[in-house]
């Protein structure tokens, strides 16, 4: 993958971390690293990096995006011809970008250790993360969501339980409508 199309990944990415449902603009992405960071970058500087015709970050941007991004460094380069890395090889397929997403949330919630073991039990489960993610993003606290799914998903048939424990008053209800 090239310099350019990594840096527009993790521009589409930041975007959907700060909720935006968007791509991050390159506009937007240069106000956040002057207003968080206390650093400039251009638009134009950016927009020349990812079309390519700037192929080489110099070392104090290359800092400064790997900061922003919270990546390693050596990860803005382009990587070898020929080189595939199993995380990004097909970020195309939206299964695979939700799966990169999980786990850069996972990362970037680090500091909360509930929160990021439960992003990435999520990530874990292929068959009901889509649905899943969802509607968590639409509840008014998706952090206790995302906490609760997580602790659900790691303890085997806590899930049926819960389960038996909701339908009880439901039931209840029903039989005293008869």
């Amino acid at each position: 993958m090239k310099l350019g199309e990594k840096l527009r990944y993790l521009r589409e990415v930041e975007g959907t971390l700060r909720g935006f449902n968007r791509d991050l603009s390159q506009q937007e992405m240069a106000r956040l690293i002057q207003k968080e960071l206390g650093k400039s970058i251009s638009q134009s500087y950016l927009s020349q990096i990812e079309s390519g015709a700037r192929p080489h970050l110099t070392n104090s941007s290359r800092m400064l995006l790997a900061r922003f991004f919270k990546v390693h460094p050596g990860y803005l380069v382009d990587d070898p011809e020929g080189f595939q890395n199993e995380l990004i090889s097909d970020v195309g397929a939206l299964e695979d970008k939700l799966d990169l997403w999980l786990v850069s949330g996972a990362e970037r919630f680090r500091r909360e250790p509930e929160l990021a073991s439960a992003l990435l039990t999520i990530a874990k489960h292929a068959d009901s993360r889509m649905c899943t993610l969802l509607t968590i993003a639409k509840h008014a606290d998706s952090r206790m969501c995302i906490v609760l799914l997580g602790t659900i998903l790691d303890n085997p048939g806590l899930a049926e339980r819960l389960i038996e424990v909701l339908k009880a008053p439901a039931a209840n209800q029903k039989r005293k409508r008869s």
